[in-house]
């Protein structure tokens, strides 16, 4: 199966690296023009060379911080400089704070809720309406195994990501009568960046390759699951080929949620 998104546009939130820029990278070599939202400017040059490489399509790369409305609005109103339109919109941008219930303070919750809730539903505001007009659209909300199964000591995240799910499935249903299709992919246990941090954490004198074999001993599969293996997913959903494909929520993660 050859999936091809040529004549797509999208923007994927927190794309400067890690399962964003993953998916930047996919969706771009498959065609799509690609606008990669994050708040570091270095970061974001580093992403958009290399897509660049990878795909002779349009690449923007907009320092964006999705917490906040105004920022958004404004990468928003560039991209539709840039491309004309948007067809695809993916809400990755978010971070796995977590912990005990009774230390987490109002201002957390609300962080949490800024990065991950609201910016998800201000750019589906923006985005949707045209989707809707042009009868095609896809909407992936990257959430997290937690949003399903919440354990002790997990929130805000899940919390949030609980809140991304109902979410997703609000919007499948008002997108369907305009061929607009959203999804939700559910991270388990990835090789990104986040890995590399909790290895900074929490590694000691392991090494990163024993730190992360380590953590793969939990998953079913026995591994820890690639970013590229993610990003595959949610190409797949994006493309023509995925057309009947709404409202779901597809755990990718080696097996190791208990809950389908």
């Amino acid at each position: 199966m050859d999936i091809r998104l040529d004549g797509r546009s999208a923007i994927i939130t927190g794309g400067s690296k890690g399962l964003g820029l993953a998916i930047a990278k996919e969706m771009a070599a498959s065609g799509a023009d690609v606008a990669v939202l994050a708040r570091d400017p270095a970061t974001l040059a580093d992403a958009k060379g290399e897509l660049q490489k990878v795909s002779k399509a349009k690449v923007a790369a907009i320092s964006c911080d999705v917490s906040k409305m105004a920022p958004i609005q404004a990468a928003y109103d560039q991209v539709m400089k840039e491309f004309g339109k948007v067809d695809i919109l993916v809400n990755n941008a978010g971070q796995s704070q977590a912990g005990p219930i009774l230390q987490v303070t109002d201002e957390m919750w609300q962080a949490d809720f800024d990065l991950k809730v609201f910016a998800a539903l201000r750019l589906v505001r923006l985005c949707m309406p045209q989707m809707q007009e042009r009868k095609w659209g896809r909407i992936i909300n990257v959430l997290n195994i937690g949003a399903k199964a919440p354990g002790p000591r997990s929130v805000p995240t899940s919390v949030s990501r609980a809140a991304g799910l109902a979410i997703t499935k609000v919007l499948a249903g008002e997108g369907a009568p305009h061929n607009v299709l959203c999804n939700a992919l559910h991270v388990g246990i990835i090789v990104s960046d986040q890995i590399v941090r909790r290895h900074a954490r929490e590694g000691a004198n392991v090494s990163l390759d024993a730190f992360i074999a380590k953590a793969g001993e939990a998953v079913p599969l026995g591994r820890m699951g690639k970013a590229e293996e993610f990003a595959a997913v949610a190409t797949f959903l994006c493309s023509e080929q995925a057309g009947y494909v709404t409202g779901a929520s597809i755990n990718v993660d080696g097996g190791r949620s208990p809950i389908w």
